[in-house]
Order: structure tokens, then sequence, then C-alpha cells
């Protein structure tokens, strides 16, 4: 493992299969390494905390980067009497809400940010609480009266506000928009989420290290595979099991299944937000079906909970391997039918064209990841990067576009079908005999293990911390969405009002994996 910058000695290589290291720092270290990982050109994954009184120390701030190498793991230790770390959204601006969060649920303080306003809080707990500390009391817990978010303003002639949401004419999921305009132009827009927070990392502490996959399969719907396994590879990192390989090639066939699922309704929604209802109609017969035979197979429309510790919860035959091969060759040819439509519809293309574009220079500056990367020059595909059984022999290719603007975004999910469907029908007939589950052992008190996985989205990540009598004693899960949002804002700037629905569709980044 290549060390940042920054570190005066070498971290220590983590257990599991994926490629991370860890080392403790000192408040020095922690921004040298981190302006050592700016400068490198590595990214920041995620950055959160813990509470360790009573078993180690006081509390722990927590950075994950991206190396060319794998994951790097910083830990820096605070006193309890004053929890604080120096600030990193200067050099990484993705974490300026993970640091926000984080002071939200632990009080621990980046010190040096500028912005400093509440992101999960929303006036559910005072000031003065903090919930995933070990002495908040859940059970005398009082819903605080909401509090008055100080947006930022944009003033000057000719100059309003369009406030939308948190309540939207749909069922999607809350969060609020900002929008400061003259005429239809768009200057600014900033976003508020959080609405929907669940307590889901509160909740973890009541589950066992072997159970807790289900809970991480549920911070996203859309990306219960990826969650969930990102999660499995933490749980077996810690318990010391090597996971067989038939489980691994069906944990990737339902992972690349959920990447069709997903884009199939996206591209439908998006030629549905360009006035071209056919394709909403077409794209999601084809979910539909898709989904259905997930539900038959697998038992869930969406393969919920068929990933565990261990392996899966599931096992196919020859007839039902015949199934998924002839579906993908039936959606295969559907597909390249419906893409020509969309290149040959020169209405549609207009809408897509040169709308919400966000350059490969922002997108490296601000750390837009996954699908929404690569349609902006950034390549990172863990699948490509680092891949992990099957993918190191099913030579996943890479799709990476410079555009960076709807018609990118676009571009990316047929090409990511056509990659994911041809990867499907090898997976299928290339899975290799043996069994599929073996029995978690109960982890040592103090085991620490990381999840990275490609999901549809982006990298899903997942970091463990393993409590007395296998319990769960910290379990922090990152959706790529809280890297993607602040893109969303940008992407609208210079566009016109009516063309966010398009633009933002074309991201489709996840509430609910913010608010977990």
């Amino acid at each position: 493992m290549r060390r940042l910058r920054g570190l005066r000695t070498s971290p220590r290589a983590l257990p599991g299969e994926v490629p991370a290291a860890f080392a403790g720092v000192d408040r020095a270290q922690w921004i040298e390494a981190a302006r050592g990982a700016h400068e490198d050109g590595h990214r920041l994954v995620a950055l959160w905390g813990a509470d360790h009184r009573g078993r180690r120390h006081g509390f722990t701030a927590y950075a994950a980067y991206a190396l060319d190498s794998g994951l790097c793991v910083l830990a820096l230790q605070m006193p309890a009497e004053d929890p604080s770390y120096p600030d990193l959204s200067g050099l990484f601006p993705a974490a300026n809400r993970m640091q926000r969060a984080t002071f939200d649920l632990l009080g621990i303080v980046a010190e040096g940010a500028a912005d400093t306003r509440p992101w999960l809080r929303h006036g559910a707990w005072s000031e003065r609480e903090y919930p995933l500390r070990h002495d908040f009391d859940a059970a005398s817990y009082r819903q605080n009266a909401p509090d008055r978010y100080p947006f930022v303003r944009v003033e000057g002639e000719g100059v309003h506000e369009i406030p939308v949401g948190p309540i939207h004419a749909g069922i999607i999921e809350p969060g609020h928009f900002r929008f400061s305009v003259v005429g239809e132009k768009v200057l600014r827009l900033e976003a508020r989420l959080g609405y929907t927070h669940k307590g889901i990392e509160k909740r973890f502490e009541d589950f066992p290290v072997a159970g807790g996959h289900r809970l991480a399969g549920r911070v996203s719907g859309d990306s219960t595979v990826a969650h969930a396994w990102a999660y499995c590879q933490a749980a077996e990192a810690v318990a010391g099991v090597a996971v067989p390989s038939r489980a691994k090639w069906l944990r990737a066939l339902l992972l690349e299944r959920e990447r069709v699922a997903n884009h199939l309704g996206d591209l439908g929604a998006l030629g549905n937000d360009a006035g071209f209802g056919f394709a909403l109609g077409q794209f999601m017969r084809l979910k539909e079906d898709w989904v259905r035979l997930n539900a038959e197979l697998f038992g869930h429309r969406f393969a919920r909970d068929c990933i565990v510790p261990g392996g899966v919860a599931f096992d196919i035959d020859g007839a039902q391997v015949e199934d998924l091969v002839r579906q993908a060759r039936v959606v295969h040819g559907e597909v390249r039918v419906l893409r020509d439509i969309f290149d040959e519809h020169s209405g549609m293309q207009d809408r897509f064209i040169t709308t919400g574009r966000v350059t490969p220079e922002l997108a490296r500056d601000l750390g837009l990841a996954g699908l929404a990367g690569r349609a902006s020059g950034q390549p990172a595909d863990l699948r490509v990067d680092h891949p992990l059984e099957p993918y190191a022999e099913l030579a996943v290719k890479r799709v990476t576009l410079t555009a960076g603007d709807v018609a990118a975004r676009v571009k990316v999910r047929f090409e990511e079908i056509a990659e994911s469907l041809r990867l499907v029908e090898a997976i299928a007939t290339g899975l290799p005999a043996g069994d599929r589950l073996l029995p978690l052992p109960t982890p040592a008190p103090g085991g620490f293990g990381i999840g990275w996985i490609e999901g549809w989205r982006g990298e899903s990540f997942v970091a463990l911390e393993a409590g007395e009598d296998g319990a769960i004693a910290r379990c922090h899960v990152h959706d790529p969405s809280w890297q993607n949002w602040p893109l969303v804002e940008h992407a609208i700037m210079g566009n016109i009002v009516p063309d966010f629905p398009l633009i933002n569709k074309s991201f489709n980044l996840s509430y609910s994996g913010c608010d977990a």
C-alpha cells in the first residue's frame, strides 16, 4: 500500500478482500496527509466519527482516501473534553456536509470550518444532544421545534428566490431546493436534505455483526445490493472469513442486475422529462420484467437480504441460468433499438446536449464520483481499478466521457447497461461450483473492517467496528450521493428553471442515502 504524503510511518494493512490500510495520526499528520492527498490527485471517500469514551480514549475522527493502490483510512484520536479536528473542506469540498453531519450526531468539531450550519438535526434534537454518543438517552428523546435554516442569499436587481420542497408533487423523498434566479436563468441553487434522517447508524448498536447486513441494505432502497455487499465485506474482515468463490460470483450477478434495473428506470424517466413519454413506457416495461425475474429467482424484486455475511442466501440451477441469459439477450436487443431512437430524436437531444454540464476540472475539484463522475472525465470504477473476484477475470470495460452534460450521463447509462448485460451472461454461465455460504464466527471486540463496492450510482463504503459478544460497536454506511449532491447545485447554474428536473434526474442521487 502506497503511503500518503504527510504520514511518518507506513499504515498497517487491514484484513479482508478490500485493498485497504489503516494509520493512526496526530493533528498535524491529519492535515498534512489531507494536503498530500489533494496535491497527488487522490479522492476523499468518506469522513465520519466514533465515540470511544470508556473503552480506549475520547472520540475518533476518521477519513478514508482512495489511492491508486486502494483505500487508506486515517484515525485521529481526540480527548473527551475537547473533541475537535482540523477542517478538511478547504481541500476537499465534499467534506463540508460530512463534517456538519458528524457534528450533529457526535458533537466533534471541524476546527476552522467556514460552514457550521446543522445538516441532519433539523431541530429534531437540541443543540446540546448528540445521538451517536453513548450517553444519549433515546428513551427520553423529545421532538424540538423546527429550526430556521440560514440559506445563502443572492441579492441584486431582478433576483428573486423560488423555494421548492421539501414536499414534492410525487412519491420522491423530501428535499428542499432554494433557487436564486433572474427570470428563468438560475444564478444559484442551494439544497438542504436530512428531512428523513432515520437514525440507522444509532440503530446498528442494537444489531449483532452477523445481522447488520439487513440494516445496511435498507439505507437506500435502490442500492440494497451494493450497501449490503459492502457491509458483508466489512463483517467478514472483522470475523476472518474468506467467502467461497461461488458466493462472490452470485454477489456480482446481483450487483450487475441492480445496475441494469436502475439504469433502465432512469433512462425512461429522462426521456419522460424531455417530453418523450414513449421512453418511460418502454423502459419501465423492461425494468418491470427485470425485477420480476429477480423476485422469481432470488425471492425479492430488488434482491434485498440476498447477500449475507459469509456468502449469499440463495442459489441458482441450470434452468435459472438459462432464464438469466435469455432475458439479458432480449433486453440487450430492445435497449439497442431504444438507444437508436434516443440518438435520432432531435427534440430530446436538444434538451440533453450542453444541459447541466459539469466540466472535468470542476468534477475533479469537487470530487464527483460514480457514473456522473465518469460522464465528466473522472474514470474511477472499482470493478476496473481494484477488481475483486469475479471482476478480475471478466475484464470490465470502463466507460468514460468528458462532455459532462445530461447527454453524457445518458450515454454512460446506455454503455453500462450493455456492459452489465454482458457481465450477467458471463457470470451466470461461468459460476464455479462449491459452497455459497459459510458460518460467520463471532468477531473479537475492537475488530475494524472496511467494505468498498462499485454500486450503480458510485462507491458504497462501510466502516465497521466490532463490540463485545459479537455486537456492533459502530457502523458507518456511506452512500456516494454525499459526494455528488453539491455538483447538482453547480450543474443547474446558468440553465433555466424548467431544466432542473431533467438535470436532477440525470444524476438521480439518493436522499435516503444521505439521511441514514
